[in-house]
């Protein structure tokens, strides 16, 4: 005979989950945390590791770049040894990210030489040189992309998911995906889901179906390779709360400072192109259009910014 697990409506459960959650930081959630009136940004045209370099230890809380890929198509995507360059940055990562911190890399593995940066040696050198825990890949599938004649047209890109210890942060609530109505009525039915996350949403998986943005898009700021705010938000909702610090050192676009200070998170950012300064203030302009005026106060250096944090 089967037994339903009922255990969702023990209270003697719940109070000791209640306990894991005041005791224990990854039972924690965004509501757990008071999103501040305003939020520091710091932008910053210097190399990626002097940059890290004057970070504090453990003093970041997510970590989400777009990394150059070695394809050699502009003057910062060209490295003769890419995992000795990228070995520096992934180590000073580990250093500055907070006990309870997680790092995104976005990336590929389609490229075709041991000297590109490809995800698979990135994730090699992680596993065989760091004690980062690699928690998901996500598949970011989209349906518009380029066409290919002598191999299958790409239409994903991969990003990997570090944590720095097994306490990581991670508020699935914030970013479950509704269910249809008629989906919800049959997802209530199946005892072997519990009822109130089940009213909250469906887990997005780890394939998100996210498209990329098209030439004339409203977000377009520029940049060859800006990502979605949709696919950033995401990451920044789930893996950073309310007031922490967000870090992202190849700047690119700006786009993770824009989702930042729309979820009230504090931004650091640097990038080596000094255009990074003119994307990120066009972010800025679509934002003072669609927004009352966002609250962010923009800071000169690492010491102010810290400073103000307290």
């Amino acid at each position: 005979m089967a037994i339903h697990n009922k255990s969702h409506s023990n209270h003697a459960l719940m109070s000791l989950n209640k306990l894991r959650k005041d005791n224990n930081f990854k039972q924690k959630c965004s509501t757990d945390f008071d999103k501040p009136k305003s939020v520091e940004i710091l932008l910053k045209i210097t190399d990626c590791c002097d940059f890290l370099k004057s970070l504090p230890d453990e003093s970041v809380q997510f970590i989400c770049i777009d990394p150059p890929y070695n394809l050699e198509l502009e003057e910062w995507d060209i490295y003769a040894d890419y995992i000795d360059w990228a070995s520096k940055w992934l180590d000073e990562s580990y250093r500055v990210l907070s006990k309870n911190g997680s790092m995104v890399i976005f990336g590929g593995i389609q490229f075709r030489d041991n000297k590109s940066g490809d995800l698979i040696d990135i994730i090699h050198y992680i596993r065989h040189n760091t004690k980062f825990k690699l928690i998901n890949t996500i598949i970011w599938h989209y349906k518009n992309g380029m066409s290919a004649h002598r191999y299958f047209a790409n239409r994903h890109e991969e990003a990997i998911w570090l944590a720095k210890s097994n306490d990581y942060y991670f508020d699935l609530d914030s970013v479950r995906v509704p269910y249809s109505k008629e989906d919800l009525e049959l997802a209530l039915k199946d005892k072997r889901l519990n009822p109130e996350n089940t009213k909250k949403g469906k887990n997005p998986t780890n394939v998100w179906q996210i498209g990329r943005l098209n030439g004339n898009s409203k977000e377009r700021v520029g940049h060859p390779t800006q990502k979605p705010v949709e696919i950033i938000d995401r990451f920044v909702k789930a893996l950073s709360y309310p007031g922490s610090v967000v870090l992202d050192f190849f700047a690119g676009s700006g786009t993770v400072g824009r989702v930042c200070i729309l979820e009230g998170r504090h931004c650091l950012m640097c990038d080596s192109d000094k255009v990074s300064i003119d994307y990120f203030n066009k972010h800025l302009e679509q934002m003072e259009i669609t927004l009352d005026g966002p609250n962010y106060n923009r800071v000169d250096n690492v010491d102010e910014f810290f400073s103000i944090l307290g």
